[in-house]
């Protein structure tokens, strides 16, 4: 409780709503312009190595490090930040929230969804063509099959081994499924962009919002990386990568309004408990869905189900270093955001 009186005297010393107004009007344009830059990087640079000998390879290692990004994004940003927020002395001094660990079980509950997400929109996929069965479900292999797709896709074809219709249905379900990935990952980001831009828009607190400005604008650079290089492997039209890569550069800034506007109808600020019990909630819930999609649909798939990984070990040590460096770089921001 000591330290409850503590925090509240400081945050007391600290408020000032003309200099916090004067602070987060500053940071939804520099918010916009680095998440700009976060998310266009990656697909700009798959794009010019497009029809290059290297741009498969340069696209997985971008993916890579885009996997680590979301990893840390999930378990050392997001996660704890929901933790405290329900184990704040406001809230977790009051029924329900001192009887249970909501926190964890709302992100188990997000990760499940994301499962089931993952699980009904890969059968509609495999199913959809019907009769036409070019969406068929790829087989699974023996160790004796598994080692035979080892083999040069030329010498299978001239044996008779695998057709290439086999080769497309692989190659557009692959493609399918990493659409997938890359939609369902935005909304997690979404989820997770939302909360942080009404936090800071809800603030009154010139303490908090003048180094989070900072600390967000590389917060966004290297999250956009991450979905950036979903998107990019992905392999959308223009159109849609735009419009994905819209959304996210403005969903933090446009958080940032939702908060402000909020606080000035009903006088809530971050430190009321009601705030911080959506905080929690809606973070733990994001952070479900990211942590399921960093292990299982990023960097599983690409370390143990990638083709092109499994038969070039130069390639599986330099994923690895980019998943490292993408994971430390942003663990790295937890310092200041």
């Amino acid at each position: 409780m000591a330290r409850c009186v503590d925090d509240t005297a400081r945050a007391l010393a600290c408020r000032d709503g003309q200099a916090a107004t004067h602070l987060k009007l500053i940071s939804i344009w520099v918010i916009f312009f680095t998440s700009v830059v976060g998310i266009s990087s990656p697909v700009l640079l798959a794009r010019y190595f497009q029809g290059k000998p290297l741009y498969d390879k340069a696209v997985l290692v971008i993916k890579c490090f885009a996997a680590g990004v979301i990893m840390s994004t999930s378990l050392v940003h997001v996660l704890p930040d929901a933790f405290d927020a329900l184990s704040d002395c406001r809230v977790a001094s009051s029924h329900p929230w001192r009887d249970f660990p909501f926190s964890g079980l709302v992100t188990m509950v997000g990760a499940l969804l994301a499962l089931l997400v993952d699980i009904t929109a890969s059968s509609h996929v495999e199913h959809s063509q019907g009769p036409r069965d070019h969406y068929a479900p790829v087989p699974a292999l023996t160790q004796e099959e598994l080692m035979e797709t080892k083999k040069p896709a030329e010498s299978r074809c001239e044996t008779g081994e695998l057709g290439p219709s086999h080769d497309q249905r692989v190659d557009e379900l692959v493609r399918l499924k990493q659409r997938l990935v890359s939609q369902v990952l935005e909304i997690g980001i979404i989820f997770h962009s939302v909360i942080i831009g009404v936090t800071m828009g809800m603030s009154q607190n010139q303490c908090t919002i003048r180094p989070l400005v900072a600390a967000l604008a590389f917060h966004q650079i290297f999250e956009g990386m991450g979905l950036g290089g979903c998107i990019a492997q992905a392999g959308f039209g223009f159109g849609t990568t735009a419009y994905m890569c819209f959304m996210f550069s403005v969903t933090t800034p446009v958080g940032i309004v939702m908060g402000m506007i909020l606080f000035s109808v009903t006088g809530y600020d971050d430190n009321n408990p009601n705030a911080l019990i959506m905080e929690g909630l809606l973070g733990s819930f994001s952070s479900g869905i990211l942590i399921y999609m960093a292990l299982v649909d990023l960097i599983a798939v690409d370390f143990f189900h990638n083709k092109m990984m499994n038969s070039n070990q130069w390639l599986k040590k330099a994923s690895f270093i980019a998943l490292t460096l993408g994971s430390t770089a942003m663990s790295i921001l937890a310092l200041w955001a």
